[in-house]
């Protein structure tokens, strides 16, 4: 992922010439986006981040020859985040399936643009080997959560899994029989987290120490308690897996 103080390599896609310059204009207006290309089908796509390097695409889903969907799961190895644009709702778990970053139905505005490019900037400041932000040791400190109007304190230790959702936090723990809701980010609690804390999905961050069990791409935390591992988060799950099991070589 590219360093998070560098703007993102963005991709745009999309078969209407209007809503491709909407795109360009958009990217245009964001400070930590700069276009890499605008192609109008997904072959044509697919051939440009052959050649070059894609941080971020942006593409629509109903497109002939190769659809959007079909070009993102056509990626492999290091693929880009992806954001999909449609004017049809039904592709929304489709495009979630996918690991995709967000999800934009036409007409879209450039605040729900915004939004979306904004939640593809964070994950690549967490992703990024660059990061400055210091990570604490396992066991550490006090971490003081906002809940409503009050802040309630937790030891790290005690958490079991954070889920995301829209601009909040859902924070599960050992102590409390709720989890405990904040206004937050991935980008702001990751670097308070200790080590053993790892990112599954673009929803949910896991305490490793608290895993029941890994099987069949999902993660066992306890009774019919299951959360899923995003495709672009396996390989760092497995390679976690290699160095902290016994056995066959860890894959997620």
């Amino acid at each position: 992922m590219t360093n998070p103080t560098t703007p993102l390599q963005t991709l745009i896609i999309d078969d209407e010439p209007i809503a491709l310059e909407k795109l360009r204009n958009y990217v245009a207006k964001v400070p930590y986006l700069t276009l890499a290309g605008a192609c109008c089908d997904g072959l044509e796509a697919s051939r440009f981040m052959a050649e070059n390097k894609v941080d971020l695409v942006f593409t629509d889903i109903n497109m002939p020859d190769l659809t959007g969907m079909e070009l993102v799961e056509s990626l492999r190895g290091n693929a880009p985040m992806i954001v999909f644009t449609t004017a049809y709702p039904q592709y929304a778990v489709d495009s979630y399936r996918l690991s995709a970053i967000d999800y934009l139905l036409k007409p879209y505005s450039f605040a729900d643009f915004q939004r979306a490019a904004a939640k593809a900037y964070a994950a690549a400041q967490q992703n990024s080997p660059a990061d400055p932000a210091p990570r604490q040791s396992s066991g550490s400190d006090s971490l003081f959560v906002k809940v409503d109007y009050r802040y309630v304190r937790i030891n790290p230790a005690s958490i079991r899994y954070v889920k995301g959702y829209g601009e909040y936090l859902q924070i599960f723990t050992t102590t409390h029989d709720t989890p405990l809701t904040t206004l937050s980010s991935f980008s702001a609690i990751t670097g308070k987290l200790p080590d053993n804390f790892m990112q599954v999905h673009r929803s949910y961050i896991v305490n490793m120490e608290h895993v029941e069990q890994i099987s069949r791409g999902r993660i066992v935390m306890g009774p019919d308690e299951y959360i899923p591992v995003g495709d672009s988060y396996r390989n760092s799950l497995s390679a976690w897996l290699r160095d902290h099991s016994v056995g066959a070589k860890g894959k997620a």
